[in-house]
């Protein structure tokens, strides 16, 4: 007879909303504006660096669908209002409509409880697990609904970067700022005194925003000192020179503004003529002496002569005194070319870093060690080794680490381990544009940070920011520090954007802190040891090699341990843990099989913390068939069902053309036990149905792109297979996940269902009716009149009658078929005839050695499952008891 659908009540627990519906459209136009502006919808996540930050809407919404069900009661939740904090009820929405819109939720609709979005709401009783917490983002978002959460990652940085947003909403702003204030006065004024610079404009001095230095080498044949400029770009013009370029001329080492820095021009000062295109340095990392013509390995000169020299040619500046006086934008901001006395200023510099041997203990000493992303792999290339890095802090010049420490110093001298914390993450968030790894960009006119590939890319001519900052710049210790107060103020008392009538809406500030409840611990977390414990694990688990952040965040660690290496575990070390990190890594040897082994260690934690009706959901990052094949493999090898996929703010068109498209999903799963036995030929069936039906669900009722819906689609076929992971059997064989999957993308693609695949329907049907011929129909490609030429059905007064194979008119067109030979026969007429041969003690031999026995038998085995006649296995010679693959 027809199996019955698995389902979740099957099993005792509730159906969330988000495996109902989720809003992909409201949150994703949400997240398309947060991650472009985070900074105005959430500061909190701009405190400090940390790597793939899912956007904070997302995690807002995942936290609201997903800790919420139909057994949910007024007296599980609060609902405020932002701003006044009055309970709702006369005038707004209230708990009661917060109960109906849980039940209200759906595929067609998912939008009834994202009216409660922008609401304060509490939710009681509720405890939520982020084993691979990273930045944090599902912890802070689970905490403004008032939930209790913890966290857990092995990287320190991560860890200490997650404690202080948690700790923002508890932290008083006017406390920072006086600890701000006291750093200031202690070192502020040493520190700007070596970022002076003459003004051009009259007899004082500027600010120094940003000095530009090159790198330089000897030619390998004639000696000469070579500069190693690609070209000779220096910035983009601005204000009334907006249409020029200022690049360094190589002759006279003056800035000079040209109409056209890919042509000829002339200098302004001396009037020599050249292409600031064409700089001293080719592709493939070689440079080539001007004087003659010599060219060679930039790695092979260094490897020769040493680390190169460095040569401070130009500089940007601010002069505060002239906007004052009101002189123009472009006398008071500009550029200019490095003076004797802006040379002496870094000696200077250096002099006193080279006798300020107490402030060395500020500084890392340790050594850079090697790598995937340190030293050349098939990740990185970037070898620091061959460009003569060997310790950590000689990523920086000796001005950069005499103000750097004498930052760092005055904070340990604070008294206020909390201020000091804070005061230490602007610190480090700033050494990301504070390096001579940083460039500046001058098509934007702006410093860009040593991040911009995730590895360590030695800078060929790097640019030196002002260490503190004056009134323009970006990524200066005061421009993080305003960031990490902006961060602690939102923290403080909240605040949401959404979109409504395509207008964004500012809500008022929430009354619920951030951070409240909240947990957080250094450690691995395969030694986490709760069971049975947490409602939902919502986390972003890691994904092969995208990023190998143990080693890309030694950059911080080796600066915070200075601070925090008496203070908490895991600041101990001389570089954060490697081997444990699960993630592919070429350096330790580490493959994707180890990934898989790892992340189902993990997977069988999860599973163990969480409550019997606990809930897994989890952002994925996604490229191809085979990564979505090992993912459920290892899910459902660990005893997870699948029960909803959508995608996150994602350009998805290809996907329906099957072409490799990679994109992030929001995947839930859900622990199970119960796994049943099922032919191919039957799952195949309900996979058709389940793809087509969500698709035209979709089309009908939502907002959704093609590539959006068919995510939401393969997810539900996911759920399908899940349910009967290990025990889907096909042809005498047991398919594994990464072989259905590999068929679910043809399924999906091809979305075929024809005349075979209705009849076969309608066979599970205990009693089927006309009704029901047409409901599957209408789903199809099948033709009512095909199906009643071929015999599969007819009616007798009224009644629909389906056909067997014993059926007189039905056995008559299927031995005309044969007959023909004409090449037509469908699987379904060529079992139809087998049977009644077998049926006929005639020998049915000639025929199976004729036809493809795969396709027979998996044909056979689905007619099996659905008639519960175990005949149509016999007559084609398998001995196979039906419940092997199938309920009777």
């Amino acid at each position: 007879m027809a199996n019955e659908k698995h389902s979740l009540q099957s099993e005792g627990r509730s159906e969330l909303p988000i495996e109902r519906g989720f809003p992909i459209e409201r949150v994703n136009e949400i997240a398309q504006k947060e991650g472009r502006a985070k900074q105005h919808y959430r500061p909190i996540y701009t405190m400090h660096k940390w790597w793939a930050r899912r956007p904070g809407c997302l995690f807002r919404a995942i936290s609201l669908y997903s800790l919420l069900d139909e057994n949910t009661t007024t007296d599980d939740v609060e609902v405020y209002e932002p701003g006044e904090n009055q309970q709702l009820g006369n005038n707004g929405l209230n708990e009661n409509d917060l109960i109906e819109a849980i039940d209200d939720v759906d595929m067609d609709d998912p939008e009834s409880l994202w009216d409660f979005y922008p609401k304060d709401v509490r939710i009681r009783d509720a405890k939520i697990l982020d084993p691979f917490m990273g930045g944090g983002t599902s912890l802070v978002e689970a905490s403004r609904f008032g939930i209790e959460s913890v966290g857990v990652d092995l990287n320190p940085v991560a860890w200490f970067v997650t404690k202080k947003q948690l700790d923002a909403g508890q932290t008083d702003v006017e406390e920072l700022e006086k600890a701000f204030e006291k750093v200031q006065d202690d070192v502020a004024d040493e520190i700007l005194q070596y970022y002076q610079t003459p003004c051009p404009n009259g007899d004082h001095d500027a600010d120094v925003m940003y000095n530009f230095w090159v790198k330089e080498l000897d030619c390998v044949s004639c000696g000469h000192t070579v500069p190693l400029f690609k070209d000779y770009r220096v910035a983009a013009g601005r204000y009334e020179n907006d249409d020029k370029y200022n690049v360094l001329c190589p002759d006279c080492g003056s800035v000079t503004l040209v109409d056209d820095w890919q042509e000829e021009s002339k200098c302004n000062e001396c009037r020599h003529t050249f292409v600031p295109k064409n700089g001293n340095v080719s592709r493939g990392g070689y440079y080539n002496c001007p004087q003659c013509g010599q060219k060679e390995s930039v790695v092979d000169a260094i490897a020769d002569q040493g680390k190169p020299t460095q040569r401070l040619y130009a500089l940007e500046y601010y002069c505060e005194e002239c906007d004052q006086q009101g002189f123009e934008k472009s006398e008071y901001k500009g550029y200019k070319q490095a003076e004797s006395t802006d040379k002496q200023l870094f000696e200077d510099a250096v002099k006193e870093w080279n006798t300020r041997t107490d402030l060395h203990e500020y500084v890392p000493d340790e050594k850079i060690p090697e790598g995937a992303i340190t030293a050349a792999s098939s990740v990185s290339g970037n070898d620091l080794f061959q460009h003569g890095y060997e310790y950590w802090n000689e990523f920086q010049n000796e001005r950069q680490l005499l103000c750097l420490s004498k930052i760092l110093s005055a904070i340990d001298d604070l008294g206020n381990q909390n201020a000091s914390e804070y005061l230490l993450l602007a610190l480090t968030d700033s050494l990301r544009t504070n390096s001579t790894f940083c460039t500046y960009d001058p098509s934007r006119n702006g410093m860009d940070h040593i991040f911009r590939s995730n590895s360590f890319a030695p800078a060929l001519y790097p640019a030196e920011n002002n260490v503190w900052g004056t009134r323009f710049g970006r990524g200066t210790f005061t421009a993080t520090w305003d960031m990490i107060l902006a961060g602690v103020e939102y923290a403080n008392a909240p605040t949401d954007r959404h979109i409504e009538d395509g207008e964004t809406k500012k809500s008022e500030k929430f009354a619920q802190p951030i951070g409240m409840n909240s947990e957080v611990y250094q450690d691995d977390m395969r030694n986490i040891t709760a069971e049975n414990e947490f409602d939902a694990v919502i986390t972003d688990p890691p994904y092969y090699d995208n990023i190998i952040y143990s080693e890309i965040s030694d950059l911080f660690y080796v600066w915070q341990k200075i601070i925090l290496e008496d203070e908490y575990p895991g600041f101990d070390r001389n570089q954060t843990p490697r081997a444990e990190s699960i993630v592919t890594n070429p350096y330790l040897d580490k493959t994707a099989e180890d990934f898989e082994h790892e992340m189902g260690e993990a997977l069988n934690v999860i599973n163990r913390t969480l409550k019997d009706d606990g809930t897994l959901v989890f952002t994925y990052h996604h490229s191809d068939e085979e990564s979505w094949g090992e993912l459920l493999e290892s899910l459902c090898d660990n005893d997870f069902q699948v029960t909803a996929t959508y995608p996150i703010n994602s350009d998805l068109n290809k996907f329906i053309g099957g072409e490799a498209v990679a994109f992030d999903i929001v995947i839930v799963a859900r622990p199970t036990e119960n796994r049943q036995p099922i032919s191919w030929d039957s799952l195949r069936r309900r996979i058709v149905r389940t793809a087509r039906e969500t698709r035209e669900t979709l089309e009908e009722n939502r907002e959704l792109a093609g590539g959006d819906i068919g995510v939401i689609e393969m997810g539900k076929c996911f759920q399908e297979y899940s349910k009967h992971h290990g025990e889907v059997h096909r042809a005498g064989e047991v398919m594994s996940a990464k072989e259905v999957v590999d068929e679910i993308y043809g399924i999906i693609q091809d979305n075929d269902r024809g005349e075979q695949d209705i009849y076969r329907d309608l066979l599970e049907e205990s009693d089927p009716t006309y009704n029901d011929l047409n409901k599957h129909l209408k789903r199809s490609d099948a033709s009512e009149v095909q199906m009643k030429d071929m015999r599969l059905f007819r009616m007798e007064g009224g009644d629909f009658v389906l056909t067997q194979w014993g059926d007189e008119k039905r056995q008559a067109y299927v031995q005309s078929k044969v007959e023909e030979g004409n090449g037509d026969l469908t699987t379904l007429d060529k079992a139809h005839f087998l049977r009644y041969r077998f049926e006929q003690g005639k020998s049915t031999s000639e025929y199976l050695e004729e036809w493809d026995m795969d396709e027979l038998r998996e044909l056979c085995e689905g007619l099996a499952e659905a008639t519960g006649d175990e005949t149509y296995l016999k007559m084609i010679g398998v001995d196979t008891s039906l419940a092997e693959f199938g309920e009777e």
